[in-house]
């Protein structure tokens, strides 16, 4: 069975809602979203502190990474989302744009047009800010962006001990200044999560023109000759095509792309071949230069329940429902990512080259070091900013049904080792001030017996994981490993681009949500014609 659309867009994350929503503006436009998740009905993706329940489960693929030859030949769990929304519906809501200087990299890079004077008013477009206002910052656009409500004791306990370590304070990671230390603005709203799929998307779908399609799996694209017409997809065993009358567009993100161009014959010829797979294009970047940030953590267990672990405790949890139903306020209202900081492992680098994130809390995360049960705790993990190391995201077979190989080859640069050390040393520092050593019972994760450099490399062999930040394997620019054009259009190709965050030149020196969205917010520009 057929169905006719101007635009199919593949993927309904982050990048996926906004398309949906920009394209969609145009009434005699005919838009099709197509997920492989259900609707973003869950009601633990509205409530900000629902982050630690879902980097595993339902809402996620349950990908794992290769073994890991730099990091103890560790499978390290992977989480990428499978819900409306994408990763804005299950990441920790911290709204961080990278520096400027990442983008002005972009162009040298090869992405002309992306420098940051060039996005800015991509950023500005799409950002609804409660509170900043400025050069800097949108107030008007639809990702709600806000302060943390009340900041948990423990939080507020981390500024000030990155201030006495000698980080000053910044308001606001997002302006002039990237470095220092403070508090996190969420992608949140009036307390409620605010995802792609609730400020964009939401209000879209009363258009007549837009139609969504969720728990579908996206076979492959269809082409004629070299012009992508459509795509496969299933849903409840049943195959249908959806047919676009002007472009397909990518949105799967930096693993389920890559993964849908290769099914569809577009990719590195002879590893398409070895699956049986008819060569439509032959690509050697797609499914290369893999890039994500690899967090190394460290916890402490704490004298007393000062942190939010407290709420493990059912009379606790209780009160805490009742607290958000009634007056929308209390520990719900948390991301528990609540602080954080950029600062320099290597003194002599330009801008940060390090990000930290504080949880009030331990455990929030699947695979992450915890302290003994009934206690309470408090994590910050620390991860290198532009690393080094590249990966690779590869079949497994030609069925769309299985999961595909990732390998973000973490720590394979001798110098992503040297600054994620440099990390943990800087973190454990910052646990030994006087603002928050007066709370901490005992450091579990480094123990005590971590002392050499090789003690702490070894440390992060073993305790780095995922920050959830895959990009770049599908990337933009001009020589022979990119993918894209800077118009996002797929090299040698019709009717297709690619508008995700695999389409990254290189990976921003920040969480990637708001560059995804921004990505999106550009490629609606493009596509409309009135860039």
């Amino acid at each position: 069975m057929s169905q006719g659309y101007d635009y199919v867009i593949v993927g309904g994350g982050s990048s996926g809602c906004v398309l949906a929503a920009r394209l969609s503006e145009n009434p005699s436009a005919r838009v099709c979203l197509i997920e492989a998740g259900g609707r973003d009905s869950h009601p633990l993706i509205h409530m900000p502190v629902g982050f630690a329940k879902m980097t595993a489960g339902p809402l996620t693929w349950g990908l794992k990474t290769a073994p890991q030859k730099h990091a103890n030949n560790r499978e390290i769990l992977y989480a990428q989302a499978k819900v409306l929304g994408g990763g804005s519906s299950i990441n920790a809501e911290v709204f961080t744009r990278g520096h400027p200087g990442d983008y002005d990299r972009w162009v040298e890079e090869g992405a002309d047009g992306w420098g940051f004077k060039d996005i800015q008013k991509y950023f500005l477009r799409s950002e609804g800010n409660t509170i900043l206002s400025g050069t800097w910052h949108g107030t008007d656009g639809p990702l709600g962006v806000s302060n943390i409500p009340e900041p948990q004791r423990m939080t507020r306990a981390f500024v000030q001990s990155c201030q006495e370590l000698g980080i000053p304070y910044n308001p606001d990671f997002n302006g002039p200044l990237q470095e220092g230390s403070g508090v996190y603005q969420t992608t949140t709203r009036n307390n409620r999560r605010c995802s792609a799929a609730v400020g964009y998307l939401r209000p879209a779908l009363k258009r007549k023109n837009l139609t969504v399609i969720t728990g579908a799996l996206v076979l492959r694209v269809v082409f004629e000759g070299r012009r992508a017409v459509g795509v496969d997809y299933q849903v409840d065993g049943k195959r249908m095509t959806a047919r676009a009358d002007s472009e397909v567009l990518l949105t799967s993100g930096a693993i389920g792309t890559p993964k849908l161009m290769m099914l569809s014959g577009v990719g590195p010829a002879a590893a398409l071949r070895s699956h049986g797979i008819d060569v439509i294009q032959d690509l050697a970047g797609v499914g290369e230069n893999l890039q994500d940030h690899f967090g190394v953590d460290i916890v402490a267990e704490l004298k007393d329940h000062d942190s939010l672990d407290k709420y493990n405790k059912l009379h606790w949890s209780i009160w805490a429902g009742l607290q958000y139903t009634l007056f929308n306020s209390g520990p719900i209202t948390s991301n528990v990512v609540e602080g954080g900081a950029f600062w320099y492992g290597d003194k002599t680098s330009p801008y940060p080259d390090l990000q930290f994130h504080f949880l009030a809390g331990v455990g929030a995360e699947a695979g992450v070091p915890s302290v003994p049960k009934g206690s309470s705790g408090i994590t910050l993990n620390s991860y290198t900013l532009r690393p080094k190391s590249r990966g690779t995201v590869t079949l497994r077979s030609a069925d769309p049904r299985d999961l595909p190989i990732i390998d973000p080859n973490f720590l394979a640069d001798p110098e992503d080792v040297k600054i994620s050390v440099e990390g943990v040393k800087i973190s454990q520092e910052i646990f030994a001030q006087p603002s928050l050593e007066k709370y901490i019972k005992i450091r579990h994760f480094p123990s005590r017996d971590v002392r050499t450099e090789a003690d702490y490399i070894a440390y992060t062999r073993q305790y780095g994981r995922t920050s959830y930040h895959p990009t770049c394997t599908c990337k933009m620019g001009r020589d022979e490993m990119s993918v894209v054009d800077p118009h996002l259009r797929v090299h040698g190709l019709d009717g297709i681009r690619i508008c995700d965050s695999s389409t990254m030149p290189s990976l921003v020196g920040s969480n990637t949500n708001a560059a995804t969205i921004m990505i999106g917010e550009k490629a609606a520009d493009m596509i409309r014609g009135n860039a």
